[in-house]
């Protein structure tokens, strides 16, 4: 059924028509090697799949590269680094002891990984129907019957909820580790595993991969004399790429990368395991101290039995085996909660400028670079599990085409903006769903505030919750953000949310007339309401321009 690759530098694993070939791991891209970079990129990749979508965190611009004395918390190790490989295709053509196979509880054909027991043949699922199933984060091992490999290692995903996320994380932790323990545990040397979870549990892909990633270089760091290859196999362009930026983190091939490595690995990498750390679980207990019990120089006199329960608990003969440290709990999270409520309800109850001036409350700590990690991804996946076409339908935001440079628009349409008809909280979740594919890289926002001022608009905390969710990476890749039609209460709001929230806002740049904006963003580039074109004459008076009823065309009045 199977038959040879003769080159794999040439196919990079592409698959044939009917995928019957076996690739060996001398025909695998190494990820110690050097020409890694350029054995991944791979001519059957979708063109449609932009490389600056999801761009390299060791060459990021705008970025400091430096470890500021910090140790690395996975340092170089050629040894391991020899031992990863990543491959673009099915794991099940490749020529190792195991294949790891992503099912469900039942362990049934349906939903299995795609292909796999047509390669195998049937009596894969008819082995796996007399093995009871299989719990999520566990794993199974069965033959691999027509396969290339000696086995096949059966493991169950998580499902993902937002409110569930460190569950689901420590459990797909669980699934990696369990696949490399039984393959440890039969004797065998090298696996090759895609990626363990499916679209219809929802679980994030880069979220995924660092719980991959780390779990692997965790293990290996304890295993790594009896696992000789473990291939990381993708087979979308997105989960390729995520791989390649994700692999240097965990896996950095040079103290360069390692260096960097230190400023762009999440707070949370895990324990020593690779599972999340769950702090309010965490018993903490210290030691009892050693102390020397000086003898006494007289026997104690015995107690009656009758007085035994009126012997003070504070004697100092008790006192040497009692330290008050030992006795306190560091860090406890009920007080810690405490703290934080009574921060926030003093931070509310004192002076804001910004809510004497009717703003709303846009003030408050910033979040750490790990709290918006969080939060994102958190958002993110709750947006894409949600139903949102009904705020889509209003036309409140919608893209655009490129600038003046190129760059992509954002268009932001404020008189549809009805917040009589508007949910705050489903709105937001559409606004980090659209903006996701767009604050990878260098981007533009144009904002039509013409006729705006008729509708009721919320106050501006709603503004430093959408700037806490898209983060970082949203300020630093947002070009500039036109307003078309200031007017003062705007700029008055603008000038507010400069000074409480954060620098994202002094990209602003105020164009009164459309003719100005085209200067930044080509006419053609943007589908602009009827409305914004009788607002512009009527507050312009018409000077300079001339607009087409019919194609909505603008000309330069002679």
């Amino acid at each position: 059924m199977y038959r040879p690759v003769a080159t794999a530098a040439a196919t990079g694993g592409v698959p044939t028509d009917n995928g019957d070939y076996v690739v060996t791991l001398d025909q695998v891209p190494r990820w110690n090697d050097a020409e890694i970079r350029s054995s991944l990129e791979y001519e059957n990749e979708d063109p449609s799949f932009s490389k600056s979508f999801l761009s390299d965190p060791l060459t990021s611009p705008g970025e400091e590269s430096g470890s500021n004395g910090l140790a690395s918390r996975f340092p170089v190790d050629h040894e391991i680094n020899s031992k990863i490989y990543l491959w673009r295709g099915q794991p099940w053509n490749l020529e190792v002891d195991a294949v790891v196979n992503s099912t469900n509880e039942s362990m049934d054909e349906v939903h299995s990984s795609q292909g796999l027991h047509a390669a195998a043949g049937p009596g894969l699922a008819e082995e796996c129907t007399t093995l009871g199933g299989c719990r999520t984060g566990m794993a199974k091992v069965t033959n691999a019957y027509d396969l290339p490999a000696r086995r096949v290692i059966h493991t169950v995903g998580p499902k993902y909820a937002v409110k569930y996320h460190t569950a689901a994380e420590n459990a797909l932790s669980h699934c990696y580790r369990s696949c490399l323990e039984l393959l440890i545990e039969n004797g065998l040397r090298s696996i090759a595993m895609g990626c363990i979870y499916t679209e219809a549990k929802n679980y994030p892909r880069e979220p995924a991969a660092h719980v991959a990633i780390r779990t692997v270089r965790r293990l290996l760091e304890k295993q790594k004399d009896k696992i000789t290859a473990v291939v990381f196999c993708t087979s979308t362009s997105s989960d390729t790429e995520i791989y390649k930026r994700l692999l240097p983190l965990y896996f950095p091939r040079d103290k360069h990368e390692e260096a960097v490595a230190i400023s762009k690995l999440p707070a949370d990498v895990g324990d020593e395991n690779g599972e999340t750390i769950i702090h309010e679980r965490k018993i903490r207990i210290k030691p009892l101290p050693k102390k020397v019990i000086p003898k006494p120089s007289q026997p104690p006199a015995e107690v009656p039995a009758s007085d035994v329960g009126l012997v003070q608990r504070n004697s100092s003969y008790l006192d040497t085996y009692l330290d008050p440290a030992f006795m306190s709990l560091m860090k406890d999270p009920d007080q810690r909660r405490q703290e934080q409520w009574e921060k926030t309800a003093q931070a509310r109850g004192g002076w804001n400028c910004a809510k004497m001036l009717g703003f709303g409350d846009i003030g408050g700590p910033p979040l750490s670079a790990a709290e918006e990690y969080s939060l994102h991804s958190r958002c993110l996946a709750k947006a894409n599990s949600l139903n949102l076409s009904e705020i889509a339908e209003m036309k409140i935001l919608y893209r655009g085409g490129v600038d003046s440079e190129g760059r992509p628009v954002m268009v932001v349409v404020g008189a549809h903006f009805l917040l009589r008809c508007l949910e705050l909280e489903r709105f937001i979740l559409y606004v980090v769903k659209e903006f996701e594919p767009l604050i990878q890289k260098p981007y533009t926002i144009v904002y039509f505030h013409s006729a705006a001022s008729l509708q009721v608009q919320p106050d501006l905390g709603w503004m430093r919750r959408l700037q806490q969710i898209l983060g970082r990476k949203h300020q630093r890749n947002l070009h500039a953000i036109y307003v078309l039609h200031p007017t003062f209460h705007l700029k008055t709001a603008i000038f507010a949310l400069q000074m409480f929230v954060d620098k994202v806002w002094k990209k602003v740049v105020y164009v009164d007339r459309l003719l100005q904006l085209f200067k930044y963003v080509p006419r053609e580039q943007l589908t602009i309401p009827d409305f914004a074109f009788q607002h512009d004459i009527e507050v312009n008076g018409g000077k300079g321009l001339i607009v087409d009823p019919r194609t909505k065309y603008v000309y330069h009045r002679p």
